[in-house]
């Protein structure tokens, strides 16, 4: 069988392959890192945009299975699974319940997006605002999931300051039970989320931040920062108090935030760890061994398809996602709740396939370039 691939503009491209990364015996013990994870779509369902989600459930669990087996704890229902663009409330409460019980079996780490999502869209006061937020927190802390407080649209529209951010957290923060992640997703992420924590300033935005996570340390396991700015990211993680991690979501720069400096270090919770799990697990654990040079070897290869995947515009990355998982064999198509697969075009998804074949992620060239030429000539590329 021909592992050659005729690419959007008549180039023709030979899979290398690749053998595959060693299995991590499990998590990795000087690091805490969570892959968010993409949800599987019923390919016989109504998947259109504005349906609601219909997920095939066995494969999207095995996909969870996957992350654990390779040490990874599992980021559920954020926005890699789609919060926002088609995982409705409905579909997001089975998938954190199914999810957490599926963690349970195995042992995995597993955390879970609230939100007030579940609202439609529209304007409301900040105190019905904090009543959605915990109703959404009591279903994930019910589930058995550590939460997250992801950023809200809602929430961003309605506040007038920083001091009604401060207000909602606080309130969330004393409800919970056991301590959250905190969530600063940027609007290249999102652009409705333009301006959370009060200001635009994003100095600003950091100092209410700060504040709040020393008003409520012991509440607060960690903040999750995606604003694809390492520096920033340093400098915030230098300024929480001992104990509360800094969770990188920079998708752009995290080996060296992973990997820390003479001050200290980032977890992780990130969306490329759902398509670069063999190598970042097998990166992690050389990490563990205080092995850096195999760290570099492992990780470097994986950047250029991390910045490609998450390229402008940023908040459709969740297509590449999935258009790995299906040559990687993960799922056996490449279909997507509310219709998202048309969310980058093919030339965009010929480029991850070269890049994702250079970093080694993709060990069954046969059944990658199949599945590679199938989608091309689809897409009016004569193979």
């Amino acid at each position: 069988m021909t592992v050659e691939v005729r690419l959007p503009g008549g180039e023709t491209y030979r899979l290398g392959g690749g053998a595959g990364f060693a299995r991590p015996a499990g998590p990795p013990t000087s690091r805490i890192a969570y892959a968010a994870a993409h949800v599987v779509a019923d390919p016989t369902a109504e998947n259109v945009p504005g349906a609601p989600a219909a997920l095939d459930w066995e494969t999207t669990l095995a996909f969870r299975h996957h992350l654990w087996a390779h040490g990874f704890g599992v980021a559920e229902a954020m926005d890699t699974a789609q919060r926002g663009m088609g995982l409705d409330h409905a579909a997001t409460r089975e998938l954190i319940r199914r999810s957490a019980a599926e963690a349970r079996s195995v042992g995995g780490r597993i955390v879970a997006g609230v939100n007030t999502d579940h609202l439609p869209p529209g304007s409301y006061p900040v105190a019905e605002l904090t009543a959605a937020y915990r109703a959404q927190l009591e279903e994930v802390l019910t589930a058995g999931a550590r939460p997250v407080l992801m950023c809200s649209r809602h929430l961003a529209a309605a506040a007038t300051s920083a001091d009604d951010y401060l207000t909602v957290y606080s309130e969330l923060l004393a409800a919970s039970d056991e301590p959250v992640v905190l969530h600063w997703l940027g609007d290249m992420f999102d652009p409705a989320l333009h301006g959370y924590w009060g200001a635009t300033d994003l100095d600003l935005a950091a100092d209410t931040v700060v504040q709040l996570v020393k008003d409520h340390a012991d509440k607060v396991d960690g903040i999750k920062v995606s604003l694809l700015d390492a520096g920033r990211e340093i400098a915030l993680r230098r300024r929480l108090p001992a104990g509360v991690r800094l969770y990188t979501g920079d998708d752009f720069h995290y080996p060296e935030l992973i990997r820390g400096d003479e001050q200290g270090y980032s977890d992780a919770l990130l969306g490329i760890f759902a398509a670069i799990a063999p190598a970042a697990g097998a990166a992690l654990a050389a990490l563990d061994a205080g092995d850096l040079d195999t760290y570099e070897r492992i990780m470097a290869p994986t950047v250029p398809l991390a910045r490609h995947l998450f390229g402008a515009p940023t908040w459709h990355y969740k297509t590449g996602i999935v258009f790995l998982a299906w040559l990687t064999g993960h799922q056996e198509h490449f279909t997507m709740v509310a219709g998202q697969q048309a969310g980058r075009s093919p030339a965009h998804l010929a480029r991850l396939l070269v890049l994702a074949d250079r970093a080694g992620l993709l060990p069954d060239a046969e059944r990658a370039a199949a599945r590679a030429r199938a989608f091309f000539t689809v897409a009016g590329v004569a193979q």
